[in-house]
Parts: structure tokens; C-alpha cells; sequence
């Protein structure tokens, strides 16, 4: 997990639903839509966030635990590029 992963997961939490764009422009971090749409896709692997209809994510019950404490990611499957963007086209969030 990454700092913005953090950074993104609260803004989440606060926000409720919203879209990468959003996030990028509104959630103080400094990245790019592009970078926050990569580490959604990280995010919605290792179940911290899901995607809802169109371009918006949510932050899961998980991703909440994960942000109180109760959750640590280290016992989250590892979210590499290879294996985030096959499980996306096979289950074509």
C-alpha cells in the first residue's frame, strides 16, 4: 500500500462514491486521473474499493477495516499489474 492509497481510500470514506477525476482534482494528493485510476484498479483487487455503475468506486467495508486499523494489507493478495488487469477483463469492471 502507498501513501496515496491512503490518501484515496479517505477521500472515499468521506465522499462516498465518486470518480477518479473527481478524486484527482479534489482530494489534495498531486496525481494525476490516470494514477488514481491505477490505484483504484489496485484497490478494487485487493477488495478496498468496488467499482459502481459507470466511472464511480466506493470504498468496501474492507477498505474501511483497512483504514481503522483492523485490517492489515499485508495479508491482502499482492496487487500486481499482470494480475489486476486480467482479473479486470475477466470480470470486466
Amino acid at each position: 500500500m502507498k501513501q496515496q492509497d491512503d490518501r484515496i481510500l479517505e477521500y472515499l470514506d468521506e465522499e462516498g462514491r465518486v470518480s477518479p477525476s473527481i478524486i484527482a482534482s479534489q482530494a489534495c494528493i498531486d496525481i494525476s486521473e490516470g494514477h488514481v485510476r491505477d490505484r483504484l484498479l489496485m484497490l478494487w483487487y485487493v477488495d478496498f474499493v468496488s467499482s459502481m455503475h459507470g466511472d464511480l468506486f466506493e470504498i468496501t467495508t474492507d477498505g474501511m477495516l483497512y483504514l481503522d486499523g483492523r485490517i492489515d494489507a499485508a495479508n491482502r493478495p499482492v496487487p500486481t499489474v499482470d494480475r489486476v488487469f486480467r482479473n479486470r477483463r475477466s470480470q470486466a469492471i
